[in-house]
């Protein structure tokens, strides 16, 4: 029996897991049956509309209603949506994909958390970038020591999509809504990262120093009709961190929408007693990598047939892109939910990851270095 979709959204991630439930079934032949069954939004029209390209059966505008009528939910929508529906589906023992941030808040993540800890229902939470060939290949070096003792974890998030101060406001740029900006939006990509590469235990961050910085402060409303209305911004464009690991390593975290020339520029380098490595999303297919004794870093192509699910895909040197990374994801939730096995990253994850980000801003606001809690 065909495992029932519930999707609430459908814009920008809402297309993107669409995208990965279609591929499932044409490369991955050993995944769960799917159904997608029903797409919850606000705005009537436009859900039909994208019901109809996203191929969904049916439509809600109450997602109380889709939790009792599918088998999985996926909570796709803006990060104040992400606890009410997400503990209500986790109650009913519903699994539960929602996107990341885990929630706006520290005290809503670990509500969430504690729903999933509760429930008999699986909780995952969309880092994506987990699923990237390259990282779970470099994943894999560093469980096995061929880098040696960690002692610095690097990571960046550059964007520029913030630079023109005549960018309309929304929802990412209210505190109230979004919790963050580029610390949530985009740092918690990169600590998650961090967590997963390191290692959990390893890779927990014990203090943190971080700053905080809106350049813009307000930004106008689009189509309002004057051309005149703004809105406070009441979130960061930018910060940056300096971490301390359980295992005495170092990291550096920074992250900006206002870094003019970049548009997805996703980076993140480990450093050994015995050797290195450094990712770029910018080239996903690709893992620098310098063992002990090498002269430079050698380019390792990362599509080779016994490389971390690229079997499923092409010939070698045909190259995957950023939409792979969620064939990957879902491929992996959905069979932990059809096969009653675990998933990460899972809501404590989720929660390990809001709590350094919550850190972050607790050190901006104190200006000293905080404790991770």
């Amino acid at each position: 029996m065909a495992l029932k979709i519930g999707v609430l959204g459908y814009r920008f991630m809402g297309r993107a897991h669409s995208n990965a439930f279609a591929r499932l079934p044409m490369f991955f032949p050993d995944a769960p049956d799917l159904e997608r069954h029903t797409l919850v939004g606000r705005d009537e029209d436009a859900l039909a509309d994208a019901a109809d390209r996203l191929d969904f059966a049916t439509t809600a505008t109450d997602w109380e209603t889709a939790i009792d009528d599918v088998d999985v939910f996926y909570n796709l929508g803006p990060n104040f949506v992400h606890p009410e529906p997400s503990i209500a589906a986790l109650e009913s023992d519903v699994p539960v994909f929602c996107e990341k941030p885990l929630a706006p808040t520290l005290e809503d993540a670990e509500r969430m958390a504690g729903a999933a800890e509760e429930s008999d229902a699986i909780a995952g939470c969309a880092f994506n970038y987990r699923f990237v060939p390259a990282i779970q290949y470099a994943k894999n070096l560093i469980e096995a020591g061929e880098l040696g003792a960690i002692r610095q974890v690097r990571g960046k998030y550059l964007q520029d999509w913030g630079v023109d101060p005549a960018e309309p406001w929304s929802w990412r740029m209210d505190e109230e809504l979004a919790g963050s900006g580029a610390l949530g939006d985009l740092g918690a990509h990169t600590i998650d990262l961090a967590r997963f590469l390191v290692g959990d235990r390893a890779g927990a961050i014990e203090r943190i120093s971080g700053q905080l910085r809106t350049f813009v402060d307000e930004r106008p409303v689009d189509g309002d009709g004057s051309g005149n209305e703004t809105r406070e911004v009441t979130v960061d464009d930018a910060y940056s961190a300096q971490a301390e690991f359980a295992n005495g390593a170092m990291g550096t975290f920074e992250a900006s929408r206002v870094a003019d020339g970049h548009k997805n520029d996703h980076t993140i380098a480990i450093h050994g007693t015995e050797g290195s490595l450094r990712f770029s999303l910018e080239r996903l297919n690709e893992l620098e990598l310098l063992r002990d004794g090498d002269r430079g870093y050698e380019t390792v192509l990362v599509t080779d047939a016994d490389d971390p699910y690229v079997d499923h895909w092409w010939p070698p040197g045909h190259v995957l892109g950023w939409e792979h990374t969620f064939v990957h994801e879902d491929y992996e939730f959905l069979s932990a939910v059809a096969g009653d096995g675990a998933f990460h990253p899972s809501f404590a994850d989720g929660l390990a990851v809001q709590r350094a980000l919550d850190a972050i801003e607790r050190s901006d606001d104190r200006g000293e270095w905080v404790a991770v809690e």
